[in-house]
């Protein structure tokens, strides 16, 4: 299974549906499965980090980016990504909203909250979002019922952001309820804690052995430590989940960065894309 990552804002010249939809054929030939869109959701505009903003800081799940295009543009370049034979993925922010997202005014018991009442991220350096807490079942209602309809507008699968900080039952009824809709839908968890992985993910990121990858880059001596961690890795998980691998994501430095010449970037980039697992390119 391969994966394309893409970042609509820094995708072709306009950065839009439109620059996406043309560069599909491309991305389907170098024999990509499914394309996974960064938060195509429009941005919050309080307390934004830089001029245009982070798109992990949602103002509405329910529409996307006017800067990306319509909903009905987005639903047509899912049709036309079906008919070129690609599945579409989209990113689930669920731990965190904007300052200024849709729900601050009308569910302010949705947020965690400081002792004057004001919604607050529990992590300082975030602070363009604010975070959620899953006390209230009608918070669960409006988040699955979301992800429904991006399911009804034809997205095939969700990567789902910092998975492990939203309650595992919340995904394992979200999972259920669309499965009900659409039973083949791809759930990735970005995510190493086991029980996720197990329970409500088909993949999950390989963040766990991560490290070891990083010093093995850096340094062929640790390469025989990375192997020992994939073996370690293949041992504690059951054998219907599956490990993410990449070099490099929109988290990550690219591999020509971090990888000490052209050589060995391509090397490293041909065994993770046969490693046991499905493989994520990054746009580009």
């Amino acid at each position: 299974l391969v994966l394309y990552e893409i970042y609509v804002r820094n995708h072709g010249p306009n950065g839009t549906f439109a620059d996406v939809s043309q560069d599909l054929p491309r991305i389907r030939e170098m024999g990509v499965d499914y394309i996974w869109f960064m938060p195509i959701h429009p941005i919050g505009k309080l307390n934004k980090k830089g001029e245009l903003g982070c798109p992990y800081s949602v103002q509405n799940y329910y529409e996307v980016n006017p800067e990306y295009g319509t909903k009905r543009e987005f639903e047509l370049l899912v049709q036309y990504a079906h008919a070129l034979g690609l599945k579409v993925m989209i990113d689930v922010v669920y731990n965190h909203t904007a300052h200024d997202a849709v729900t601050v005014a009308t569910h302010p018991e949705w947020y965690h909250r400081d002792e004057n009442g004001r919604p607050i991220t529990t992590v300082p350096e975030w602070s363009d979002i604010i975070d959620l807490v899953y006390a209230d079942q009608e918070l669960w209602d409006y988040l699955i019922d979301a992800l429904k309809m991006w399911v009804k507008l034809g997205v095939d699968g969700f990567r789902c952001d910092v998975a492990s900080v939203v309650p595992l039952a919340f995904w394992q009824r979200a999972r259920q309820e669309i499965a009900a809709i659409k039973p083949d839908v791809l759930w990735l968890a970005e995510s190493v804690h086991t029980g996720f992985v197990i329970d409500a993910f088909d993949l999950s990121y390989d963040y766990d052995i991560w490290p070891f990858w990083e010093q093995a880059v850096d340094d062929a001596a640790a390469v025989s430590a990375y192997l020992t961690a994939l073996w370690y890795q293949q041992g504690i998980y059951p054998a219907h989940t599956i490990k993410m691998r990449c070099v490099e994501n929109h988290d990550q430095p690219r591999i020509m960065q971090r990888a000490p010449g052209r050589a060995q970037a391509l090397a490293w980039t041909a065994f993770q894309a046969f490693n046991e697992g499905a493989f994520l390119i990054y746009a580009g």
